[in-house]
């Protein structure tokens, strides 16, 4: 599956901004979806995930309460909706695929089958 993430830009802090992940291909219903950032001089961190049929979700604590992550397997596109943003939300922010066993009961790790390229989210203070 090829996967490509828009939608980051420039907000202000507490401002919103939302991400989408096309994603190519007939199977996007069969991979657990999650989202990643990395920011400058820091290594890819876990975001959130999604469950195949959207039936379970996990939050890294960093972001839980303040983004929603969604898909829409009849769209073939994941979701992130960004709410209350901080300065130390900066980061390219990556989608993945993994074909996986996943209970939503764990972050996903950083060996995920595939990787959309980044889109760039600064938040201004």
């Amino acid at each position: 599956v090829q996967l490509q993430a828009s939608g980051g830009g420039l907000v202000q802090a507490g401002g919103s901004l939302g991400l989408s992940c096309a994603a190519s291909g007939r199977s996007f219903s069969t991979y657990v979806m999650g989202w990643f950032r990395q920011a400058p001089g820091k290594e890819r961190e876990f975001v959130a995930a999604i469950s195949r049929n959207s039936g379970a979700t996990y939050y890294a604590d960093s972001v839980k309460g303040r983004f929603t992550i969604s898909r829409d397997n009849a769209k073939n596109t994941l979701y992130l909706q960004m709410n209350t943003l901080k300065p130390e939300d900066t980061a390219v922010y990556y989608c993945a695929a993994d074909r996986g066993y996943w209970n939503g009961n764990y972050p996903l790790g950083r060996n995920m089958d595939y990787w959309g390229k980044g889109t760039l989210v600064t938040v201004s203070s």
